[in-house]
């Protein structure tokens, strides 16, 4: 490909975000990207209830590709880079077209979701940098991890040391809650944001959308109450 081209390739790309409608797919396809890295951590973190040697097992093939594990978390924190920015530029598209917001009748879970996004967000963020910190960095006093021995590593051991701390546990399941919160409002409106929409479908959409974000909350929540609860240990 020429300059020539590249430049107006790019330009034509800057324009389309610069768009409303630009920064409604680059949200939606930020979001599917963090959607599915949701699920794919949930699935490894479930794997607590499989016992100490499937989980420090998974935490072991995980540092054995570090280049993978590497590329998946800059792919990750692009998308988040993505989403927050278009959410900011979208929040303030609307404040210059509509400074004093119209009454709407909306559903309630959908409309309060909707209100917390951009307050919930960054507290789920704060969060996650705690959580890295936590259990990844090892950076928070009070709250060491095992080290790994002879490629042996401890993950099980780590997450159920944290959790035995009431704070953090109900640290991490108000954060979760919020999570879903956001996660039920992205799931359906994703769907808007690329021209899906309809009365037949919608409503369906947006109950698929709270199904799964109940089941995630469930998952993920699960993990700090068995803990606390003894059940895990």
């Amino acid at each position: 490909m020429s300059s020539v081209a590249a430049e107006v390739t790019l330009k034509r790309t800057w324009g389309l975000y610069e768009v409303y409608i630009g920064k409604k797919l680059v949200m939606a396809a930020s979001g599917v990207v963090l959607v599915l890295y949701i699920f794919g951590h949930l699935a490894g973190n479930l794997q607590i209830y499989a016992g100490p040697e499937r989980l420090n097992a998974y935490a072991g093939f995980l540092h054995a590709h570090t280049g993978l594990l590497w590329v998946a978390r800059a792919v990750m924190m692009a998308a988040v880079g993505l989403h927050v920015w278009s959410s900011f530029l979208l929040w303030l598209d609307k404040r210059r077209a509509r400074p004093i917001g119209y009454v709407k009748k909306d559903d309630v879970p959908a409309s309060y979701a909707s209100r917390t996004m951009m307050w919930s967000g960054p507290i789920v963020g704060a969060f996650v940098v705690f959580h890295i910190l936590h259990l990844t960095a090892g950076g928070v006093p009070g709250l060491a991890l095992r080290e790994p021995v002879e490629g042996q590593y401890f993950a099980y051991q780590n997450v159920v040391g944290g959790f035995q701390h009431p704070m953090v546990a109900l640290a991490y399941v108000v954060a979760i809650v919020l999570l879903t919160m956001h996660l039920y409002h992205g799931l359906w409106s994703m769907f808007q944001s690329v021209g899906i929409s309809h009365p037949r479908y919608t409503p369906a959409l947006k109950r698929t959308a709270h199904a799964v974000s109940i089941l995630v909350a469930a998952g993920y929540i699960s993990i700090p109450v068995s803990v606390t609860l003894g059940l895990v240990k």
